[in-house]
């Protein structure tokens, strides 16, 4: 399989888990330094947290951005929800497809993309922002 997730959902999953481990705003510049991503590709990541209403933005001086949540109250799921639109494992499974796959009821393998994808879903869904950043041992169980 070749990649599962784009680089927008796995550079969500760190700058949220950075956002996390510091309090106050954060300078996006900041953000962009310490996870060695590119400012103008954050900015198009920060801007899907910011539309889905998982950070808030002030401007200026001292602004920058910061949850809106505590950082157990985000799934994992819901993170890459917002920046892939689903976390289908095939395209036939892809339900903003308006398209479905001609051959769906006849496959003999959507079982087992289905199957993936209900795993997959499950597992991301299980898993928390707090756990990336204790994982990481930035911020301690509450």
């Amino acid at each position: 399989m070749a990649n599962m997730f784009s680089t927008k959902g796995m550079y969500a999953l760190r700058a949220m888990a950075d956002l996390a481990v510091h309090d106050g705003w954060v300078s996006l510049g900041d953000v962009s330094e310490r996870q060695h991503i590119s400012r103008k590709y954050l900015e198009q990541v920060i801007s899907l947290m910011h539309k889905a209403g998982y950070v808030e933005s002030l401007r200026g001086k001292g602004g920058g951005y910061r949850l809106t949540r505590k950082p157990e109250e985000y799934t994992l799921g819901e993170i890459l929800r917002a920046t892939e639109g689903n976390l289908a494992p095939a395209s036939c499974l892809n339900c903003t497809n308006e398209t479905l796959c001609p051959q769906m009821e006849s496959c003999t393998t959507v079982n087992i993309w289905r199957d993936l994808g209900k795993m997959t879903s499950s597992f991301l869904d299980s898993k928390t922002l707090a756990d990336i950043a204790r994982h990481e041992g930035h911020i301690q169980a509450h």
